[in-house]
């Protein structure tokens, strides 16, 4: 069983799907941003990002681009940062939870908690590429 999970660990089928999973709902996001112009410029306004227009556009681009960066495995920790970036940003400008209604305040201490999750996935994404491109006989030592 041991030799299993460490061959599924190393394998590249597996690190291709963990980088697919980890971009999905910045794909989502950014297409939608796209194909759903109106709606992306509305929650640039609702968010109070103005001008919409260069919000919107400049979103869907830092989604898409970082998620391709992410799946293609180039400069991966430039994409992961980015994107934990704006993660952060939106928490900040559109989650805030501790100036919303206690009603509100619990739903978008979720979207925060959320956030913070997958930041450490793109962080751990990260780490793993700069892992993955060593050379076999570099020893990895994480402390």
């Amino acid at each position: 069983m041991r030799s299993f999970v460490d061959n599924a660990l190393e394998s590249r089928w597996l690190w291709w799907l963990a980088r697919i999973l980890l971009i999905v709902v910045f794909v989502s996001s950014g297409l939608a941003k796209l194909i759903d112009f109106q709606g992306g410029l509305a929650e640039m306004r609702a968010a109070g990002l103005e001008p919409a227009l260069f919000f919107n556009i400049a979103t869907a681009v830092l989604l898409l681009g970082g998620s391709l960066l992410i799946v293609l495995d180039r400069a991966l920790w430039l994409g992961a940062g980015a994107l934990a970036v704006f993660m952060v940003l939106a928490v900040v400008i559109v989650h805030r939870f501790w100036a919303l209604p206690e009603a509100q305040a619990k739903l978008a201490l979720f979207w925060a908690l959320e956030h913070a999750s997958v930041v450490g996935g793109l962080i751990a994404a990260a780490i793993a590429s700069r892992l993955r491109q060593r050379p076999a006989a570099i020893p990895v030592r994480l402390r």
